[in-house]
């Protein structure tokens, strides 16, 4: 079975706000630098403080972005820098009618409260787990780098690489992405990017698709290490999942080829969220766009060698990513030992990494030996699960029936049985030959079951076909 369109980290996200009308994980939010930075090194974070605390109450994190000039918005210049007699430039266009003010970027006394702002923005909220992502902001229109049509008033490439080069420095953890590549080498930044203008100039052949300026830099394959995210384009959010409006999306910008070729994780799309929100064929193709994106992990195999009350409980699972993007944090991935009433014996973490999980037709194979794992002689149910970092988070699932089977947020990889030490009473019904069951589900039959026996080795080999559970069923070994 597919994992739910609102897994953690990826699918559509609305602005801050609790909607009942379409799954989500993440909300977006936006501050302006004036709200946070009152001096050159004086900043006040109760507002941003808010806006986390807020999302997270509804276990979601945050993607969050910081500007100075948002048309049709007063201006986010910290009113020190203008009293400083910083120059700015006012304009009418997208509707700001004066509202919101140009700065020039290249101020000395604007480029230093820049980068003060970044490096402290990063001591205090590098890996908080409140933000699933950042995107860079503070320059240009909207924050997002550029100041079309009057683009003599952008930032010059020096400003653009002092700009990229602290966030480089402040954050090691939490993901940045940027709205294209800038500066001078692109490549060296440990960032992702955001097409704010998605299934709309997406894709080439126009030069200034957000497809073609990864092309020109080099960085078509930067989604393999760094997010790729943004928003759906505001004028075809409502229509692009109705089948009736065939002029809705650009030719050549489908959704599905543009999530394909960027493998874009998430995308800001407040259409899917608006009240009452789409119904029937709109909202499943709306939900199936959702799940597309990101990433999607399966776990096809699942070993376990027969433990022994003193011994290490060794443990190994076949692992796919069947998304587009990996999974770009290395959230915990743990196990767990459950009794006969799906409470959890004993728990381990593992050393396996999420972020390793390209996109793949293939299994990965992940092992682990528990040198101690401290369970009496008796049968358990093996579980497992990617942890989030934010307490009451949305729960990580993964693409089997089995997940939530037994305890929420885990899934289920089977039964299995801790055997006596050599020498000692075998359990009753004990047999020299490993016989056990593999549940077999497909998309066309569901719950089928086969037999395995005289299984090579002292191991329990539980296969799982795709979209089923993996399925680890009991087998006393050889006593």
């Amino acid at each position: 079975m597919p994992a739910p369109a609102n897994n953690p980290l990826k699918g559509f996200l609305p602005k801050v706000g609790s909607y009942d009308s379409f799954p989500y994980s993440m909300e977006w939010g936006d501050l302006p630098l004036s709200a946070l930075m009152t001096g050159p090194t004086n900043f006040n974070w109760t507002p941003f403080e808010n806006i986390l605390d807020d999302i997270a109450s509804r276990g979601h994190q945050a993607v969050f972005r910081v500007y100075l000039d948002y048309p049709r918005r007063i201006t986010g210049i910290p009113q020190y820098l203008l009293d400083a007699g910083l120059v700015t430039s006012a304009y009418d266009d997208y509707g700001n009618a004066g509202v919101s003010l140009s700065p020039n970027y290249e101020d000395a006394g604007l480029k230093r409260a820049l980068t003060n702002f970044i490096a402290a923005f990063g001591a205090r909220y590098d890996g908080d787990p409140r933000i699933g992502f950042i995107t860079v902001g503070l320059l240009g229109f909207w924050g997002e780098w550029h100041t079309y049509p009057h683009s003599n008033w952008f930032a010059s490439v020096t400003v653009q690489n002092e700009v990229l080069a602290a966030y480089d420095a402040a954050f090691r953890k939490t993901k940045l992405l940027a709205r294209l590549p800038f500066g001078t080498n692109p490549s060296a930044h440990n960032l992702g990017y955001h097409d704010d203008s998605f299934a709309y100039d997406t894709l080439p052949p126009t030069d200034s698709s957000f497809v073609a300026a990864l092309q020109t830099a080099g960085e078509t394959n930067k989604w393999r290490t760094e997010p790729i995210g943004g928003e759906v384009r505001p004028e075809i959010q409502l229509c692009m999942w109705d089948t009736g409006q065939a002029n809705c999306v650009p030719p050549g910008q489908a959704f599905y080829n543009c999530v394909n070729l960027t493998h874009a994780s998430w995308m800001l799309n407040q259409g899917v969220f608006a009240d009452p929100g789409f119904t029937h064929t709109e909202q499943d193709l709306a939900l199936a766009g959702a799940r597309h994106m990101g990433y999607e992990l399966y776990v096809a195999r699942a070993i376990l060698e027969d433990p022994r009350a003193s011994g290490p409980l060794n443990v190994s699972v076949q692992i796919r990513n069947m998304g587009v993007a990996p999974f770009y944090y290395d959230w915990p991935v743990q196990l767990s030992a459950l009794d006969a009433n799906n409470q959890p014996v004993q728990t381990w973490t593992t050393t396996w990494k999420l972020s390793s999980l390209l996109p793949a037709s293939t299994n990965q194979f992940w092992s682990q030996t528990l040198a101690q794992p401290r369970l009496a002689v008796g049968s358990y149910k093996l579980v497992m699960r990617a942890s989030n970092p934010l307490t009451n988070g949305v729960f990580f699932r993964f693409a089997n029936h089995a997940q939530d089977t037994d305890l929420n947020g885990w899934l289920t990889l089977g039964h299995f049985t801790v055997l006596p030490e050599p020498g000692q009473p075998v359990l009753a019904g004990a047999r020299n030959n490993l016989d056990f069951q593999v549940q077999h589900a497909t998309n066309s039959s569901i719950g089928s079951s086969m037999t395995v026996t005289n299984a090579s080795s002292s191991e329990r080999d539980f296969s799982d076909p795709y979209w089923a559970a993996a399925g680890l069923f009991h087998a006393p070994g050889k006593p």
